[in-house]
């Protein structure tokens, strides 16, 4: 071999260990300046604040007090408003098979919501525990003895009609009953309620911990309520990474904009229901705890729920199962027949 050859094989050599070295050197400050993304990231949002219900980090404050407000589930209170921007619901029977929802509203403050009903004292069990301040229009014999005596701080259509409440000429009353986030401030003020110190917050998870959440497919969830015009359906839509909720079959959508309610967690419960009245109403146990299910990004978990100060905590393997961040759905049913017979999947 003479010694030009020699010299070229050298010198190529020489060329190829450079441009690994470089490649190695790009990829290394590649995977430095991720990690240095994502520490920036982390920082940013844990230097942002975080509403307590959602998860959801914010630039704003987010020390305002939760407001829960009983939502009328009549046919012909559909479709309600107000219920895209609630960061929590609690759908349970009122009387009969007769749905009702509890929605806590914290992160946002709509324009309108209702049609308001009626309440009951589960319902105010749960505002309580978040130390809501209860919006409702009229009361069940129970619940005005919890009102009246001041157990929970309230405003009461029964007492403003007219005034904070609005009634609306497009429906028939009793599914007629409105009120804007502005007159339940303004009421607040007037009855010298508080309206900072926000609940304590819900359990999250990250976004690595979302992505990879484990379960069974639960693309469509079903719950059966007794009438057909209250059951419930969930569909999981994979592009939105959400689901959306229909009863009898409806879209649940806003009344104005029609835009589908969609959720993020959807906690179906089972808890013991006794009927104590001629008029169907009832006592439900929500402080017993039981068994339930979790639904995340199209997947099912088996779990248990507990009541911890008031809320109603889902538990797996002894831990606080964390909520993946934004709406969260909480289906309470009754535990007879319960979770096997009344869910499908």
């Amino acid at each position: 071999m003479n010694l030009k050859r020699v010299l070229f094989i050298v010198l190529a050599i020489l060329l190829l260990a450079g441009c690994s070295a470089k490649e190695e050197s790009a990829l290394d400050d590649s995977k430095t300046k991720d990690q240095a993304d994502k520490k920036n990231t982390d920082v940013k949002d844990e230097s942002r604040n975080q509403f307590p219900l959602t998860g959801e980090f914010t630039d704003e404050s987010t020390e305002q007090r939760a407001v829960a407000v009983m939502v009328n589930n009549h046919p012909q209170a559909r479709p309600q408003s107000g219920l895209s921007e609630a960061d929590l619901v609690y759908e349970m029977l009122a009387e009969g098979d007769i749905t009702r929802f509890l929605a806590i509203f914290q992160s946002e403050e709509p324009s309108q919501i209702g049609p308001i009903r009626s309440a009951r004292d589960y319902y105010i069990e749960m505002a309580k525990g978040l130390d809501c301040l209860y919006v409702c229009h009229g009361n069940s014999p129970e619940a005005k003895t919890m009102l009246d005596k001041g157990y929970i701080d309230n405003l009461n259509g029964l007492y403003y009609d007219g005034t904070l409440f609005q009634r609306s000429d497009d429906r028939k009353a009793p599914h007629n009953s409105y009120i804007s986030f502005a007159d339940i401030l303004k009421g607040a003020k007037e009855k010298g309620y508080e309206m900072k110190g926000a609940p304590d917050p819900l359990t999250f998870l990250s976004k690595e911990e979302a992505a990879g959440i484990q379960g069974e497919s639960a693309l469509k969830a079903e719950i059966s309520y007794g009438l057909k015009e209250y059951d419930v359906e969930y569909e999981y839509d994979a592009t939105d990474k959400k689901y959306k909720r229909y009863s009898n079959g409806e879209l649940t959508v806003e009344y104005k904009s029609h835009n589908p309610i969609l959720l993020d967690n959807i906690l179906i419960i089972e808890a013991d229901h006794q009927v104590i009245d001629e008029k169907g109403r009832r006592k439900i146990d929500l402080k017993s705890g039981g068994k339930g299910y979790l639904l995340q990004r199209g997947k099912v978990n088996e779990v248990e729920w507990v009541n911890e100060s008031g809320r109603i905590i889902p538990v797996k393997n002894d831990e606080e199962a964390g909520l993946i961040p934004g709406k969260t759905w909480i289906n309470i049913i009754p535990d007879q027949p319960g979770l096997e017979q009344d869910v499908s999947f």
